[in-house]
């Protein structure tokens, strides 16, 4: 009981964001299936994320200084109407059937450009409201409710469309928005961090503190910048996943493959919020990077039906949650609460930049090179190991990300500066069982 009293704020806040979420999402995931449907076309899917990660990278950097400076619960409020405004903009261009593929590229660069403000001011607002001693737990349940979006999310928007269509999908996004919104702007109250006297900063000055705050910390330097490879790979990964899949098989497929990354992921979580602080969180971190590089990619790679796909999302995802979690209280734990919002719109641009670019690689890899490559190879080898017809190109491409990634993770465990971040978390507590 006096755990959930210390966390009350933060559940009720966490909640129903999460259902907001889950709203956000069937409408994503109901339109990258329109878009694919419209374009048969990797790169154009590929595309609406680069359009939505651009502007966020490119002023991420800049945004921290809004988080530090302004109130945080207004940032995200303003943030929150702005995007539902682009939800409404859909809805209507879908009910007019004017809706076209840079419509959805233009809106989604607003979107991205709203939640480069808004990222760093709802992480800096989940600092103020939990007590450190949960940091782990709170990080699990993050995970837990990212997961089972992630499963319930095929499953609920294939059904709306299915039977109501994607007008209806938009239409539960914005009840979901209405309802976290009226949830933060009269029920929660989101601490400020207490005034510190400090020499008085231009803009630029204030978003250059986060970049020297890096630079003077190099464990933490290094572990974006291996997160940041990770997500190149992993947004590669992403880019090529619906080709392949609606390719060979179809939205069902795809949809069971979605729901399996969401269950190992739910799982993944539940384990993170229960499991004992380790000795080493770095190794942590490491190993479950290089367990999720070393099979999914593969089994996707020679997996010629869904059960082999599943169940490579299965192990892909089974430790990921764990990973986050020991991430995210490292930061937490090391960056003064004073600095966090301009240091996680510096990580926000260092570790996110390559996700646009991974999106545009892996349409344009598979598009351009690598399914003409399989269309037109006569080789016996290529054709076991990945198939022929539409579809095999992006089993090639599987193939070598996840050499990629494998070859990542083994680089940087072997970085001693990211091993000195143990010391900076050890009056972290995990979870206390009792």
């Amino acid at each position: 009981m006096k755990t959930l009293k210390e966390l009350r704020s933060f559940i009720i806040l966490w909640l129903t964001q999460s259902f907001s979420s889950l709203g956000s999402a069937m409408t994503n995931f109901a339109l990258v299936i329109w878009l694919y449907q419209n374009s048969g076309s990797a790169l154009t899917t590929a595309l609406l994320t680069v359009c939505s990660y651009a502007p966020y990278v490119i002023m991420s950097i800049f945004a921290g200084v809004i988080s530090d400076k302004w109130n945080k619960k207004a940032v995200m409020l303003i943030c929150d109407t702005f995007a539902a405004a682009c939800t409404v903009a859909v809805l209507i261009l879908l009910k007019t059937e004017t809706l076209s593929v840079w419509h959805l590229y233009i809106l989604n660069a607003l979107n991205g450009l709203m939640n480069s403000v808004q990222s760093p001011a709802s992480d800096t607002a989940a600092t103020m409201l939990i007590p450190e001693k949960h940091y782990q737990k709170t990080s699990g349940m993050r995970s837990f409710s990212n997961s089972l979006v992630s499963v319930l999310t095929p499953v609920f928007a294939s059904g709306i469309v299915s039977f109501a269509g994607i007008e209806a999908v938009v239409v539960f996004d914005l009840i979901t928005f209405a309802a976290a919104f009226l949830t933060l702007m009269f029920f929660i109250r989101i601490p400020e961090i207490p005034h510190i006297p400090e020499k008085r900063e231009t803009f630029l000055q204030s978003a250059e503190s986060g970049l020297l705050y890096l630079k003077n910390n190099r464990g933490i330097l290094c572990l974006i910048l291996f997160l940041s490879a990770i997500n190149l790979i992993a947004s590669m990964y992403d880019a090529v996943l619906p080709a392949m899949i609606l390719s060979k098989k179809n939205e069902t497929s795809l949809g069971i493959v979605s729901g399996c990354v969401g269950a190992a992921s739910l799982l993944g979580s539940v384990a993170a919020t229960f499991l004992p602080k380790p000795k080493s969180r770095i190794k942590v971190i490491c190993n479950c990077l290089l367990f999720s590089m070393s099979t999914e990619n593969f089994m996707l790679a020679f997996g010629k039906h869904t059960v082999v796909w599943c169940a490579g999302a299965v192990l892909g995802w089974l430790a990921i949650p764990l990973m986050n979690a020991n991430y995210d209280v490292i930061f937490r734990s090391s960056v003064p609460k004073e600095m966090q919002g301009r240091v996680y719109s510096v990580r926000n641009t260092l570790q996110f930049f390559t996700i646009p670019l991974g999106y545009f690689l892996g349409g344009l890899l598979t598009d351009k090179l690598f399914e003409p490559f399989m269309k037109d190879s006569e080789s016996r080898t290529l054709t076991f190991l990945f198939g022929n017809g539409k579809g095999s190109g992006a089993a090639l491409l599987f193939f070598i990300i996840g050499v990629a990634g494998v070859a990542v993770c083994l680089i940087f465990r072997k970085i001693k500066a990211l091993y000195e971040l143990d010391a900076n978390t050890k009056s972290s507590s995990y979870i206390n069982r009792h």
